[in-house]
């Protein structure tokens, strides 16, 4: 049988010993795992199992980027609990101000090459711009990971983007991404993985391929996964001849080897040069994508929504008044993305209403920046620099947007309420439009690229229908689930509208607060309108966003018995499960309901009384029936628990 890049890959890492296909559940053992400050509120998880020591410690990494900003003792107390904890279990430990952990994962090599490596962190697909399969766990698994070495993960389909000509001067891979999540905005590769293919990839730098590639999470893709090249391997190289230059010593000195870095050395480098992993000939593949890279322009997306794009000439005809800019992130805050910026910034100044603020993606790039000179045209632009971390990007320390302001972001998400008030609006932008647009006082972009029509096209494979088979009920678990419809009819409601992230790490948030403050950011009258023991039904691609797990049991706490959505971020539905909280798929479900029910209306009390029978797998409501994937006996057994951590503690 043969196998695309992803499943192979995927094979290498999998405790199966047949070949595994896209749909396979696998026992995996991934290289390594990194999470960030949420690795707080994962050490209880861990010691609720009741596991002594991480069974293998070379495998996590813990790196502290999120809140850096913040000195307050509880944070301080935190971050110090960590470091403790990650001295104590043998883990390699990065304090707050070595940078954002997904761009330490590809410095010091935990994202290597040919590999899979996960983070307790929706971005981990970043990995994929240097050939790593990386793809996001959650807190749960993440626990489970320390505790076994292993968690489970399902292949999803794999769409090829084959990737054709050359991006026009000025263009960038974030302006790609954008395109891309622009154009395909109707779920065309929601959790699905993505291989990108064809002789356009040539042209495109590591820096831009990890933009694109820490993008697919936005388009809604769990696995964004470039093929390893020359330029992977020049990339390796450089990077390797740069530890030998400055030493190791960032690196814990638990992982040192005689003074040779453990992952990024002249021998791993042989060896991956030996033995290239390449996609089979013949390799099955869900969707074939065809992108013309010539066809992009420089591209801005927002308000409150990625899906929603203009090129910026156009939309720098609207004259969009902005209050703040932001050069930060894991996605644009490399030295390839602070050099575009600082071209366009040399020798100008922001505009007095502005506020620029500017945070490389770790503390090595902002050494570069600066040895450059690139670092100090844009400070003394006007610039306000922060930390290497994520800092505004995920709304938390200096720079947030208040109520009616506007910002112009190198991040890559816009919900709303995310880089501050729900009541601000963001855009996203490359480095280089974001900066112009500093300097202007308004939306704009560096030049005048010339704007072309897409040229991008879709081809879908058909795939057999599976039958219905009638499910084994396991003692315990409920054959049907009674409750009243509450309907909040929007698509693509996101983590941030759920659960609002200055919540995300207060580590001893209750469940109590939790239900309290539940849908704060998508409808502030929600908590009026819903009752315990009802039914959610949301739209598509609910959940999408962060992966924080609060979204998930903030509904449970609330009393919704389950949600029923016409599609879940897999994200989102591995929090849900690994939670014990019940969520079915079923999209006529949900378009029947959007066809009887006005959608500009955010949450609805429907007053009807829906049934959701798991022997047949339907939804009954009204004498009509709807049919959704069985739920076995593997996540049976986890709802019964109350969730996967209890499970494997008992």
């Amino acid at each position: 049988m043969s196998q695309n890049l992803i499943e192979k890959i995927a094979q290498k890492y999998s405790t199966e010993d047949e070949k595994v296909k896209s749909g396979d559940y696998l026992s995996i053992k991934p290289a390594h795992i990194l999470t960030h400050d949420n690795t707080g509120a994962i050490i209880p998880k861990f010691k609720n199992i009741g596991i002594k020591k991480i069974k293998f410690p070379q495998q996590p990494m813990f790196a502290l980027d999120h809140n850096v900003q913040n000195k307050d003792k509880a944070n301080l107390k935190k971050y110090r609990k960590i470091e403790l904890f990650a001295k104590e279990m043998g883990v390699d430990f990065y304090p707050a101000g070595r940078g954002i952990g997904h761009q330490i994962m590809c410095e010091e090599g935990y994202a290597f090459p040919g590999e899979m490596s996960v983070a307790s962190d929706s971005h981990a697909n970043t990995y994929g711009g240097l050939g790593c399969l990386g793809t996001p766990i959650v807190r749960t698994d993440a626990a489970c990971i320390w505790a076994t070495g292993e968690t489970w993960w399902q292949i999803p389909p794999v769409a090829k983007v084959i990737l054709k000509g050359k991006l026009q001067k000025n263009v960038t891979g974030k302006d790609v991404a954008l395109a891309l999540c622009g154009y395909f905005k109707n779920d065309e590769v929601l959790n699905h993985g993505i291989e990108f293919q064809g002789e356009g990839i040539k042209n495109l730098s590591i820096d831009s391929r990890l933009s694109i590639a820490n993008m697919t999470t936005e388009w809604g893709a769990l696995v964004g996964l470039f093929p390893v090249d020359e330029k992977t391997i020049g990339w390796l190289e450089n990077r390797n001849k740069y530890i030998m230059k400055n030493g190791i010593e960032d690196v814990p000195s638990n992982q040192t080897q005689n003074g040779i870095h453990p992952r990024i050395n002249n021998k791993t480098i042989k060896e991956l040069k030996s033995n290239i992993p390449k996609a089979d000939k013949n390799a099955n593949y869900a969707k074939e994508l065809v992108v013309d890279l010539s066809s992009i322009s420089s591209f801005v997306s927002g308000p409150h929504n990625i899906k929603i794009s203009k090129t910026a000439s156009k939309i720098m005809k609207e004259k969009i008044k902005i209050d703040k800019a932001y050069l930060v992130s894991c996605v644009n805050a490399r030295v390839e993305d602070l050099a575009e910026s600082a071209s366009v910034l040399n020798g100008k100044k922001v505009a007095e209403h502005v506020e620029l603020y500017v945070a490389a993606a770790s503390d090595q790039i902002q050494k570069e920046s600066e040895k450059r000179g690139d670092w100090k045209k844009i400070i003394d632009s006007g610039a306000i620099p922060l930390p290497p971390g994520c800092g505004p990007c995920i709304g938390l320390g200096k720079g947030l947007l208040k109520d009616d302001e506007v910002g112009i972001s190198a991040t890559n998400r816009n919900f709303k309420g995310r880089m501050g008030t729900k009541n601000s609006e963001a855009y996203l932008a490359s480095p280089a439009t974001v900066a112009t647009s500093a300097i202007n006082g308004f939306i704009s972009s560096k030049s005048q690229v010339k704007d072309k029509k897409l040229n991008f096209s879709i081809k879908t494979f058909n795939k057999k229908p599976t039958p219905n088979k009638k499910v084994k009920i396991i003692k315990g678990f409920r054959e049907k689930i009674i409750g009243n419809i509450i309907f909040c009819p929007k698509d693509n409601i996101n983590t941030d509208g759920i659960f609002p992230g200055k919540y995300t790490y207060i580590d001893d948030f209750t469940p109590e607060q939790q239900a309290k403050v539940v849908m704060e950011n998508y409808d502030i009258n929600f908590n009026k309108i819903v009752k315990k023991g009802n039914i959610l039904v949301g739209g598509f691609n609910f959940g999408t966003g962060s992966s924080r797990e609060q979204a998930a049991t903030a509904f449970k706490y609330r009393g919704i018995q389950l949600i029923i959505a016409g599609s879940f971020s897999q994200t989102y539905k591995r929090n849900a499960i690994n939670n014990g909280f019940i969520v079915i798929e079923s999209p006529e479900f949900v378009n029947d309901l959007k066809n009887q029910f006005d959608t500009n209306i955010l949450t609805i009390g429907t007053k009807l009384e829906c049934e959701v029978n798991f022997t047949n797998s339907k939804i009954i409501i009204e004498n009509n029936k709807y049919e959704f994937s069985p739920i076995g006996a593997n996540i049976q057994k986890i709802i019964i628990e109350g969730g996967i951590e209890k499970l494997l503690k008992k």
